[in-house]
């Protein structure tokens, strides 16, 4: 079976007709399909709109978020939710091509574990293609993946795959990343990418600096998660090496003052170097400390839920069943 899973955000009008174009696409495939829509706290009457589709198709299914809590949690919720062997996410503002679908499942019939989409010809403004450009080398250049656009909301990958990674606030944007860090076969191909037609984009100047930020995570998390020591460990050792290299600089020539008479006498208190030596070196055991902090969590806490709440699902999901996810 293929699943996919569509994050909505006040797309009420662009659902009948992403329903109808991803109908239209897997029409021809010798599989069956679910489109699992979820709703993420839209105010614009998008649930009304998944709820109709469910009523005409019944390999429609909804599930719909008390307020909004982001697309990495949209997509977690549908992916838990999905019974296909095979996951493809599609936004809902119809800027990707569902007639693409085809294209990922021949691509990943050819031995790979996630096929990402490459929106080589962007229809989008200047000032959201070129810093797009310019983060997805810098994603490539820090966490060894070079993809063109790691971020493309269409992307296909088999179900262990989702099942052994983890997104959570912004990481949707990494989710080659994460797979490729796991060991698993990652590649593109490009797509077709549309105008927008339908509603406004979701996304902010604040993106860039919130992107940034993630891309730092993930990479301490694809480098070092499993061994932060390694890290804070090795920074805490330059520091601590430096610190102690100007104390004992100093220390040597205290004695050399004081003991041998070598050198004339001066004040060792007020030279900078005392202060810089001395803080470098307690920042040094600072930073080992949460190295140690930090493996002792790693090798005893177990991953934290995704934080959302689901409010209304089609179908409704039983108490037992809720109860047994729960356990």
């Amino acid at each position: 079976m293929l699943s996919i899973v569509v994050p909505v955000l006040n797309e009420a009008d662009s659902l009948p007709e992403l329903h109808r174009q991803a109908s239209a696409a897997c029409q021809a495939l010798a599989r069956p399909i679910e489109l699992i829509f979820v709703d993420d706290g839209s105010t614009d009457g998008s649930w009304k709109a998944i709820q109709a589709l469910a009523a005409a198709d019944h390999r429609v299914r909804g599930i719909r978020f008390r307020r909004n809590f982001g697309k990495s949690a949209a997509i977690t919720a549908g992916v838990r939710a999905a019974r296909g062997e095979l996951l493809l996410t599609l936004d809902a503002d119809l800027q990707d091509d569902p007639a693409e679908i085809p294209r990922f499942l021949e691509k990943l019939d050819e031995g790979y574990d996630v096929v990402n989409g490459w929106k080589r010809e962007r229809r989008d403004p200047w000032h959201k293609v070129y810093p797009s450009r310019v983060f997805n080398a810098l994603v490539g250049r820090m966490t060894g993946l070079r993809l063109h656009d790691h971020n493309c909301g269409i992307k296909l990958a088999r179900a262990e795959v989702w099942r052994e990674i983890r997104i959570y606030g912004e990481l949707h944007r990494f989710i080659p990343v994460l797979a490729h860090a796991r060991g698993f076969r990652v590649t593109e191909i490009p797509v077709r990418h549309r105008a927008r037609q339908y509603g406004a984009s979701k996304f902010g100047a604040g993106r860039f600096q919130r992107g940034f930020l993630d891309l730092l995570t993930v990479t301490f998390l694809t480098g070092f998660g499993q061994r932060p020591q390694h890290l804070l460990g090795g920074l805490g050792l330059m520091c601590a090496g430096l610190g102690a290299t100007g104390l004992g600089y100093l220390g040597l020539q205290w004695v050399l003052m004081n003991v041998f008479h070598a050198l004339p006498e001066e004040a060792i208190g007020a030279r900078p170097l005392l202060q810089y030596s001395s803080v470098l070196l307690l920042l040094g055991a600072q930073v080992l400390s949460l190295g140690f902090l930090a493996e002792l969590i790693v090798a005893n806490t177990n991953q934290v839920e995704q934080g959302f709440s689901v409010s209304e699902s089609i179908p409704p999901e039983s108490s037992e069943a809720a109860a047994g996810k729960a356990d």
